[in-house]
């Protein structure tokens, strides 16, 4: 087989050279992309409903869960040296992994326009503090402008360089200010201390909306992991970095929100860190740090979502897919709401978490058949849409029909993404022991 450097056809495993990410490269990587704007404020929607201890249990439960999948799939990555998208292709055959390819291209293109979305917004408002002038479309030509640049640099330059030695700190430590400014306010025990006043959301989908955030890069993990040097460093790693990020920033993005009265949203968090900085310039300049910081997630989107596309047309060179990607992304950045936010984050979790819960099983126990693959993946979609219907009302009329009243209004504790999960993998585990039986 073929032997691949950074820029090759994506079909083909990373030559042993090009494998230099050890495991702290990989926990400042992941760290690093666990930390930005849209985690705070996905963080932030898990109050006032449930109060803080509630929802840090529920923090720590659903990150253990989503952040072991994520570091399970990288190791695969790193153990062949391909991307998340071409390791589909002996699940489900080279035009079977088209699907999940042209899925992952869709979230990714959404997640980058999120992105694209909160930087500009943040950047505009910002810009008003310090300039006095509202000018989104030039802050939203700017963002897309660098992002798509180191996109274009690749994973390992912008691991080893720009995060290593400038980005990760500059974010790490706005994250670090912030939390002191929160947790030495006045009246933060009893912030802390304060029940939760119910309704949205319940346990079950707080639970979702934690997993979902490290879900949601396990279409990518493989994209970076497979430079990694060895699987056991690439999952240490991986684990270690998001962990940290994942339960810092949604415990952080719940403490703003609850201190501060902020809204659930980029501008209500925005607006809540200037408000614990007095509208001074330190709390500025955390803005724009935040802002410089989510390139990173940016970044990732892009680059996967051209090794998504690599996986269909292999030999059409990234960089074309990189700026064309850009290129839509930004054009849709303009066009999104808070609401769609929140119907966009269930939505993945519905796709992904029983496509991984195949992928895992045949990566780790035992090969599956193709259409054991997909009819587990299909079960666990259904299941977790039983449990949690989301996405358009038209599929929610349809699956309100067929079902009747959803499990997670019976039962509110209920989470959608481990049973969708066990389904998806027990249903590929039962279709290769079949094929085993028969041989």
């Amino acid at each position: 087989m073929a032997i691949a450097t950074e820029h090759a056809p994506v079909v083909e495993p990373v030559a042993p050279s090009e494998r230099r990410l050890r495991a702290v490269d990989l926990a400042v990587l992941w760290g690093d992309l666990g930390i930005g704007l849209l985690v705070l404020v996905t963080g932030a929607l898990l109050v006032p409903g449930l109060g803080f201890f509630p929802a840090f249990g529920v923090i720590v439960v659903g990150s253990l869960i989503g952040v072991t999948l994520l570091g399970l799939a990288g190791a695969v990555g790193a153990r062949d040296g391909l991307p998340t998208m071409v390791l589909f292709r002996p699940i489900l055959g080279v035009r079977g992994s088209w699907v999940p390819s042209a899925l992952n291209l869709a979230q990714l293109v959404g997640w980058t326009a999120v992105e694209l979305w909160a930087m500009s917004f943040v950047a505009d408002l910002v810009s008003e503090q310090v300039f006095g002038f509202s000018a989104r479309w030039l802050w939203l030509g700017v963002a897309a402008a660098g992002c798509t640049a180191l996109a274009l640099w690749g994973p390992v330059g912008v691991t080893r360089v720009w995060m290593e030695r400038f980005g990760a700190w500059v974010i790490g430590a706005i994250a670090i200010a912030v939390t002191f400014l929160v947790v030495t306010q006045d009246g933060v025990i009893e912030t802390l201390t304060a029940p939760g006043e119910g309704g949205f959301p319940t346990y079950g989908l707080a639970l979702d909306l934690v997993i979902v955030m490290p879900i949601s890069w396990l279409p990518l993990v493989a994209d970076y992991n497979r430079f990694a040097r060895e699987p056991r460093s690439a999952f240490r790693g991986t684990f270690f970095g998001y962990l940290v990020a994942n339960v810092w920033l949604y415990s952080l993005g719940a403490l703003l929100v609850l201190s501060t009265g902020a809204e659930a949203s980029p501008a209500g968090i925005a607006g809540g860190i200037l408000a614990l900085a007095g509208g001074s310039l330190a709390g500025i300049l955390f803005l724009a740090g935040l802002v410089a910081g989510e390139a990173d997630e940016a970044f990732a989107d892009i680059y996967s979502g051209a090794m998504s596309l690599g996986n269909i047309w292999p030999r059409v060179p990234e960089r074309t897919f990189i700026v064309a990607i850009a290129a839509v992304s930004t054009g849709l950045a303009g066009w999104l709401t808070m609401e769609r936010y929140e119907s966009f984050l269930f939505l993945l979790g519905s796709v992904f978490v029983p496509l991984f819960g195949v992928f895992l099983a045949h990566h780790y126990l035992r090969p599956t058949t193709r259409a054991g693959a997909f009819i587990g993946w299909g079960l666990g979609f259904l299941v977790y849409h039983w449990i949690t219907p989301t996405g358009p009302d038209e599929w929610l009329e349809l699956v309100g029909s067929s079902l009747g009243t959803p499990l997670g209004v019976t039962f509110p504790w209920l989470s959608a993404s481990i049973p969708s999960f066990l389904v998806a993998f027990g249903v590929a585990l039962g279709a290769a022991r079949i094929r085993r039986s028969a041989e």
